[in-house]
């Protein structure tokens, strides 16, 4: 169950995708999230006061995709990340245009400062321990992932190609530093 504080934050991320669909990103107030929410502008400031801290609601909300994903009972590790990063970009997918307009807009130093955090949550989800060395390497598996999906249009083969090769490259790199899983 959503707190209304969840409910508000929630109301305003599908308000933002909403908007960034049909506008660019940067012309975007946080009022006109809150009048497109049908919340109050004090309301929403409360909470969330500025749109990047919609956006971070908004990757938690995805990242928690991942987190729900089935880990697979006995499945290798490999699968169980696959499983969960694919989790969280099929989260994503309904608002691949909005997202990729943020993202461009935004430029990447600032959107990839949530990257370890979905990285975390990746890893997490598959029952793996996120030390530093392994959430470094996810991070770079996921950063690379994204700018496959950004120009994946359709079925999501390439992306699910090359997180499936960057998965790979990550445990045999990590075995060599001592760090698998």
């Amino acid at each position: 169950m959503t707190t209304p504080a969840e409910d508000l934050l929630d109301r305003a991320a599908a308000a933002a995708l909403s908007l960034a669909a049909d506008r660019p990103w940067p012309q975007i107030a946080l009022r006109d999230i809150a009048v497109a929410a049908g919340a109050p502008f004090a309301e929403l400031y409360v909470r969330a006061d500025s749109k990047a801290k919609i956006l971070a609601h908004l990757s938690r909300r995805f990242d928690q995709a991942a987190l729900n994903a089935d880990a697979g009972e006995g499945a290798a590790a490999h699968d169980r990340l696959f499983d969960a990063a694919m989790a969280r970009v099929e989260a994503m997918e309904p608002h691949r245009h909005a997202l990729i307009a943020i993202g461009k807009s935004e430029g990447l130093p600032r959107a990839a400062v949530r990257f370890p955090k979905t990285a975390r949550a990746i890893l997490e989800a598959a029952g793996i321990e996120a030390t530093p060395v392994r959430l470094a390497a996810m991070t770079a598996v996921w950063a690379r992932t994204l700018q496959v999906w950004r120009d994946d249009e359709g079925a999501l083969n390439r992306t699910m190609a090359e997180l499936d090769k960057r998965l790979k490259q990550m445990a045999e790199q990590l075995a060599k530093v001592g760090a698998g899983f």
